[in-house]
């Protein structure tokens, strides 16, 4: 089975992250910038997607403003892909209280909780470090893990030999640390990807960013 892995492209918080303070996270769209990104990555993808004899593809997608926008420009350029769902499972990492808040802030908005995670950030590392009301690493790598289940499917019982997971940052490194199990050490040491950046499982084993 392949997967190809993509991040959303350039959102309009990549660019000004004022815009967390009006609009909810899953609700922030792309910038022009990150809507022409999406397009080169489908195209991309159709050059690495068989066209003569082209086998069952399917998109599936985090049901965010800035991912769905993603998969709609990758779709366009990409008719190879037959058909995309979307899977809650896939969404970006929950960030509770702290969602929506400049790091500069957090201090002064949650002294105590901000404190709290510092702690449990430096002695049990940023993988373990629950956010307050929200979800630590783990947490997002166990949620991802939940998600398999309906890819292996997709292969069994329908025949799609590859699949295109549009998601987020945390999100990807997550899948491909409990795909290709890898460690938590491994994802710590991983950096994050490049707005719609490419990467390829191929039969359980990372061929990193195409």
């Amino acid at each position: 089975m392949r997967i190809f892995l993509v991040r959303h492209g350039q959102s309009l918080s990549n660019v000004d992250l004022d815009i967390h303070k009006t609009m909810p996270d899953h609700a922030i769209p792309l910038s022009p910038k990150g809507e022409e990104q999406a397009k080169e990555a489908g195209n991309r993808l159709a050059e690495l997607l068989p066209r003569r004899n082209p086998e069952h593809v399917r998109l599936w997608v985090s049901p965010y403003k800035r991912t769905r926008q993603t998969a709609e420009g990758i779709l366009s350029a990409c008719p190879m892909i037959f058909d995309s769902r979307e899977h809650v499972l896939l969404c970006e990492q929950q960030f509770g209280l702290f969602d929506g808040v400049l790091d500069e802030e957090l201090p002064k908005r949650f002294p105590e909780e901000y404190r709290h995670y510092v702690l449990c950030e430096r002695f049990e590392g940023r993988f373990w470090a629950r956010m307050p009301m929200g979800e630590s690493r783990f947490d997002v790598a166990q949620r991802v893990h939940q998600s398999f289940g309906t890819f292996h499917r997709d292969k069994d019982r329908h025949g799609i030999g590859t699949i295109v997971v549009v998601c987020h940052g945390v999100t990807l490194r997550a899948f491909v640390m409990m795909w290709c199990h890898l460690t938590p050490e491994w994802f710590e040491a991983e950096r994050n990807p490049k707005n719609c950046a490419i990467r390829l499982i191929e039969n359980g084993i990372d061929r990193g960013y195409l």
